[in-house]
């Protein structure tokens, strides 16, 4: 039996088509098998965020309570506060998947009632880190279920069925609080919590960044050496991450004392609002010549130098007009010192 030229051209073309077709298949099947791993090493990581909060809310309806049953007479409503963070913490931890939503929902609401003012610094700051990484860890799971369902919702791979038996992923929703500005009725556009360092050298002068706002180079302004905090990554590490990008200094973790201070900032930044939660560190070095290695685009628009500055430098600073952050840093300066040379570290505390 013989083919024409014809046949035998059809015949390759039908045969080239099902290689490719099943070329394609075995690499979006791949390719979604990846996805869902990583949607669930997400999902691990936003429970793990879930069950954090809920143990830093446990402890802060103990300090809400106090060490004494609450006096005749006195404000009931703290006591409530306690009460329901304590149930909703207890329940966020027992409630499976399909209800974990609305839990975690009621327990951010009772957060959002509670007086920081009511609680020790330290707590402040240990709750501020929970519900950033609660929020980062949200998100990162979100853009995973996201990319997942784009590819998997395609008509081919639904056809061909190669998202197999794995079960199809799902958004997890719940409140942001901390997307309103603290105290001001703003909505932001970016919420992060920073790590930063109050880096000493031997004569007890600090290494201070000079910047500005990409869309204001006029106005020039001078802060600590620090920024973000990463998904999955401690203050302390971030802390030394950020001291080795933006001054070349390799720092050793444990020889970062703090956070020593707790600072909220609501600023505007290239064009957007953003909401910082700082938690500051002290180190003590030798005295050192800054040379950044790894500045993102941003930063390489709006750094535009450094200086080691003591208490006289800093007020002169801001007599010129350049804005020193944090606010009066020529007064903190001591603390920072006391902190880098103490052998344990200090409790946190609020500054502006």
């Amino acid at each position: 039996m013989t083919f024409s030229a014809t046949t035998v051209l059809v015949l390759a073309l039908v045969a080239a088509l099902v290689v490719a077709l099943g070329v394609w298949a075995y690499s979006t099947a791949n390719r979604l098998d990846r996805l869902h791993v990583r949607t669930d090493l997400a999902w691990h990581a936003l429970d793990g965020a879930l069950a954090r909060r809920a143990v830093v809310a446990r402890a802060v309806a103990v300090s809400l309570r106090g060490p004494a049953p609450p006096a005749v007479g006195a404000d009931p409503e703290p006591a409530e506060i306690a009460r329901r963070l304590t149930v909703l913490a207890d329940r966020a931890e027992r409630t499976g998947r399909a209800d974990r939503e609305a839990v975690e929902n009621q327990l951010a609401v009772t957060l959002s009632a509670v007086d920081i003012a009511r609680l020790p610094p330290q707590q402040v700051a240990e709750l501020a880190d929970a519900e950033a990484r609660v929020l980062i860890a949200r998100r990162f799971h979100n853009d995973a279920v996201r990319d997942t369902l784009a590819l998997r919702t395609r008509r081919p791979v639904r056809w061909l069925r190669l998202g197999g038996t794995a079960a199809v992923p799902t958004y997890f929703e719940i409140a942001e609080r901390a997307t309103p500005a603290a105290a001001t009725g703003l909505d932001v556009d970016t919420t992060r919590v920073s790590a930063r360092v109050a880096i000493l050298d031997e004569q007890d002068r600090i290494l201070l960044m000079r910047g500005h706002d990409p869309m204001l180079p006029e106005v020039s302004f001078w802060f600590t050496v620090g920024g973000g905090v990463e998904p999955g990554e401690s203050l302390r590490a971030a802390a030394v991450r950020e001291l080795h990008e933006e001054t070349g200094y390799t720092a050793d973790p444990a020889a970062l004392r703090g956070p020593l201070w707790r600072r909220v900032a609501v600023f505007p930044f290239n064009g957007d609002l953003i909401r910082s939660e700082e938690l500051f560190f002290a180190l003590r070095v030798a005295g050192f010549a800054p040379l950044p290695t790894n500045l993102t685009y941003v930063e390489q628009r709006s750094i535009t130098g450094s200086r080691w500055c003591g208490p006289a430098d800093i007020r002169a600073l801001d007599a010129a007009g350049e804005t020193v952050y944090p606010y009066h840093l020529d007064e903190l300066l001591p603390e920072a010192s006391r902190a880098a040379d103490a052998g344990t570290d200090p409790e946190v505390r609020s500054i502006r």
